[in-house]
């Protein structure tokens, strides 16, 4: 095993989160998730949908049930615009040299 990817779960979610960065850190393995806190919590990479948005777009789905659509008839939305965020402080505690070009397509990147 070279790498941890961090999946989408509920029971990942949350507190769990922090606990999996902090033990792929100590273990020294680079590791990614679909959660942006994920890297702001000490994890390597994050790249996924942007959770605001994906709330504010079940929000609209809820409001159109509420006025009576069939949820059937609603079509299924994908997250349009997705965010990668790198933790350089992270890459220098496991020895990595992060390529400026990922670097400067980043979202946001954390020292």
């Amino acid at each position: 095993m070279d790498a941890i990817v961090v999946l989408s779960s509920p029971v990942l979610a949350g507190p769990a989160l922090g606990a999996i960065a902090d033990l792929a850190l100590r273990t020294r393995f680079p590791s990614i998730s679909l959660f942006p806190q994920y890297a702001e919590l000490g994890g390597l990479l994050a790249y996924g949908p942007r959770p605001s948005m994906l709330y504010r777009e079940e929000g609209q789905m809820v409001a159109k049930i509420l006025r009576g659509a069939r949820p059937a008839d609603l079509p299924i939305v994908r997250p349009a615009r997705f965010e990668l965020l790198v933790n350089l402080k992270t890459a220098r505690q496991l020895g990595l040299v992060v390529p400026a070009e990922l670097v400067g397509r980043a979202d946001r990147v954390i020292e």
